[in-house]
C-alpha cells in the first residue's frame, strides 16, 4: 500500500474521531470565549496541552491567581491513563524512530483505542498509520477549538448538552471495540472494576485506581494464563 493510500486508510478510520473532536473543540473555543480569551487562547493551548478535559479546567484556573501545583497534581490524576496507554503501547512505537516523539504528544484517548485495538493489512506500515492517525486526530481537535474561539467572537451560542459529544463519542468506540473482540473479559472486567471504584473512591479518585486494578487484574490472568 503507498504512502497516499496508507493515510487515507488512516483518514476513514478516524472520522468518528474527526466528528467527535470538532464538536468538542468548538465547545471548548466557545467556552474559552466565554471566559473572556480570543480565539488565540483555546488554539495555542489545544496546540501544546493537546488534553481535552483539562484544557476545560485550565480555563477556569488561568482566571484564578497562578499556583502551579494545584495545576500539576489536578492534571497528574485526570490524565493519568496515560501512563497506562504508554506501556501498552511501547511494543507498536518500539522501531518508530524520529516519529516516536510525534507519537508519544499525540497518545489521547481515541488515538490510543485506534492504534492499539486495530488488526492491520499485511500491506500496511503500521508506524506511518500510527503516525497518521495520531496527526489527524491532532488536527481535527486543534482546528475545532480554533473555530469555536473564532465562532464566540461572531456570534453567542450556548453550550447546554455539547458536553455530551464526548461521552457518545467514547460509547461508539467502545461498542466497536466490544463487536470486534473475541472474548469480553477485558471489556466486562473494565466496566465492573470502574464501577466499583467509583462507588467506594467516588468520582475524584475512581480512574487512577480502577486503571491500577485493572493492570493488577490482567497480571494475574497473564500470569495463571501462560501456565
Amino acid at each position: 500500500m503507498s504512502r497516499h493510500e496508507v493515510f487515507h486508510f488512516a483518514l476513514k478510520k478516524t472520522i468518528p474521531i474527526m466528528t467527535g473532536f470538532i464538536f468538542l473543540g468548538i465547545a471548548y473555543g466557545l467556552y474559552m470565549h466565554q471566559q473572556g480569551f480570543n480565539v488565540i487562547y483555546p488554539t495555542v493551548m489545544a496546540m501544546t496541552i493537546f488534553g481535552g478535559s483539562v484544557e476545560f479546567i485550565i480555563a477556569n484556573l488561568l482566571r484564578e491567581p497562578f499556583n502551579p501545583w494545584p495545576v500539576f497534581w489536578l492534571t497528574l490524576i485526570v490524565n493519568s491513563r496515560h501512563l497506562f496507554y504508554g506501556i501498552s503501547m511501547l511494543e507498536k512505537y518500539r522501531n518508530a524512530g524520529r516519529q516516536k516523539k510525534v507519537l508519544i504528544f499525540g497518545l489521547c484517548d481515541e488515538t490510543f483505542s485506534i492504534n492499539y485495538a486495530i488488526k492491520l493489512p499485511s500491506n500496511v506500515n503500521a508506524i506511518t498509520f500510527y503516525f497518521d492517525v495520531t496527526l489527524l486526530n491532532y488536527f481535527y481537535w486543534v482546528l475545532g477549538a480554533f473555530l469555536g474561539g473564532l465562532l464566540g467572537q461572531i456570534v453567542v451560542v450556548k453550550l447546554e448538552g455539547l458536553s455530551f459529544v464526548l461521552t457518545a463519542l467514547f460509547l461508539v468506540l467502545f461498542v466497536d471495540q466490544l463487536q470486534r473482540e473475541q472474548s469480553h473479559f477485558s471489556s466486562i472486567s473494565g466496566i465492573i472494576t470502574a464501577l466499583t471504584a467509583l462507588l467506594i473512591f467516588g468520582h475524584n479518585l475512581f480512574l487512577p485506581i480502577s486503571m491500577l486494578l485493572v493492570v493488577f487484574i490482567f497480571s494475574i490472568r497473564e500470569h495463571f494464563w501462560s501456565k
